[in-house]
């Protein structure tokens, strides 16, 4: 009996750890190129009006082969703004640094294709001939010596550490109207599609996880790509939305999408558990300062709770705009730095098929309390359903 007991307990460590382990190959190490929402080599195009999360990068291209933007130098000249990007955007001639930081990204973007289009033993290969529509994939590295067509709805179903890799040789195709799903708690961020054709996501489509292109990559009309965008030839967006996880996030509307909104996301009541790995409420009475080099306080802001656990958002005339954050903290972040000002900020839960774990966060010139919290409208799904809203908090800032 003696001899039995420890190797029972090795084999219920075992069984515990086998528990916490993530499954899915190696992550994929972007480097620098994580900076960036979308970085290409040869240009990045928008059919007005798109939504990008984040930085726009193109080199060795200069600035003149990112069109359909709007642009506008920032008086630095090391960079560039535009209504459709949360973000920057840069060329090669800007003013330095930014040439020797792009080269540097573009070098790392292209070291992760190569390990990502690269990796050895894949756990799938020539699944379906490619044509994947209707599969159910499992985390894994899964590879095709030709190209992939989702002409029906995918769903990916692992943990939020699990990870996927998809060697395509050749063109992908995602349909219009098709979405991607993620469920049990998959990360679009966890996902990586190494593609050594076109990729072209459709015509209202919803595609997710990050896109290492060989060649060049088209996001058709009001498409969706919750995930990165890097291309080693051109990016075109036509009236498309890319909601690159890790940065500071605009939610587009359901129409023609824009960076902001002159009318605050609304969604219909609901009572839904949001995800165990975002805090829902903050832990102590100052705010962290790490999400957004846009934007970090010089000092921790304070505020006052207003109410917390609502399951409906805000409506108010002061409405600013709305961003998607990781946490409650970074939110009031946000607010408290914000250019023009800002005086209260409402993250909440918008449960919809473009993001499932991350908080929405609208922003007000003004205090507001749980009395403001009318806005049970829903918000429009590609789908013509609704999102819903859930654990809604309210922080007004206030003088230290």
């Amino acid at each position: 009996m003696s001899t039995i007991r420890p190797n029972l307990a090795v084999f219920v460590l075992f069984a515990l750890v086998g528990f916490t382990v993530a499954a899915g190959p190696a992550p994929v190490l972007l480097g620098t190129a994580a900076n960036f929402a979308i970085l290409a080599k040869t240009g990045v195009s928008s059919v007005p009006n798109s939504a990008v999360t984040g930085n726009v990068g193109v080199s060795p291209a200069t600035i003149t082969s990112v069109t359909g933007f709007s642009l506008v130098q920032d008086v630095s000249k090391q960079f560039w703004t535009s209504t459709q990007v949360h973000g920057d955007l840069m060329g090669s001639t800007d003013a330095l640094p930014t040439p020797g930081l792009l080269t540097v990204a573009v070098l790392d973007m292209q070291t992760a294709y190569t390990d990502a289009s690269n990796r050895p033993m894949p756990n799938f290969v020539g699944l379906k001939a490619g044509l994947i529509g209707g599969s159910v994939l499992v985390p894994g590295l899964y590879k095709w010596t030709t190209g992939v067509t989702i002409s029906t709805g995918i769903t990916l179903s692992g943990g939020p550490a699990d990870t996927w890799i998809f060697q395509i040789a050749g063109t992908l195709v995602q349909a219009a109207n098709v979405k991607i799903t993620l469920i049990g708690g998959a990360q679009s961020k966890n996902i990586i599609w190494a593609v050594a054709g076109t990729v072209t996501v459709g015509t209202n489509g919803v595609f997710q996880g990050n896109i290492l292109a060989k060649t060049n990559v088209v996001i058709a009309t009001n498409a969706i790509d919750n995930g990165c965008i890097y291309a080693q030839t051109a990016v075109t967006l036509q009236k498309a939305t890319v909601l690159c996880s890790g940065g500071v996030v605009v939610l587009p509307p359901t129409s023609s999408p824009v960076v902001s909104s002159t009318v605050p996301p609304t969604s219909a009541s609901a009572s839904i558990t949001p995800p165990a790995s975002v805090s829902s409420t903050p832990t102590t009475t100052t705010a962290t300062t790490t999400y957004s080099a846009k934007c970090t306080p010089t000092a921790p802001p304070c505020y006052t709770v207003a109410f917390q656990n609502l399951n409906a958002s805000i409506h108010g005339d002061d409405y600013l705009s709305y961003i998607l954050t990781d946490t409650v903290e970074e939110c009031i972040d946000f607010c408290s730095c914000r250019p023009g000002g800002c005086g209260f900020a409402n993250p909440y839960y918008d449960n919809n098929a473009k993001n499932t774990t991350m908080l929405t966060c609208a922003y007000y010139a003004g205090c507001h309390t749980a009395a403001d919290a009318t806005n049970f409208g829903g918000q429009s799904e590609p789908d013509g359903s609704l999102s819903t809203v859930s654990n809604s908090s309210g922080y007004c800032l206030v003088a230290c």
